[in-house]
């Protein structure tokens, strides 16, 4: 009976470690995902940017 429970709390230890080290990779790949999403978004910007600086500069 006592391996028994001590199977199973080792079990749950590992099932947990497994989960929160799932979670945290998930975190850091969604925020690599983000970030180049926001560096896209900050080129496609420039670029606008500059295009309204030479419309308004060329006459």
């Amino acid at each position: 009976m006592e391996i028994i429970l001590n199977l199973i709390i080792i079990t749950l230890s590992l099932v947990g470690a497994m989960s929160f080290t799932l979670f945290i990779r998930r975190l850091l790949i969604n925020s690599s995902l983000r970030n180049t999403h926001y560096k896209d978004i900050e080129t496609k910007l420039d670029e606008i940017k500059d295009l309204l600086l030479n419309e308004r500069t060329s006459p």
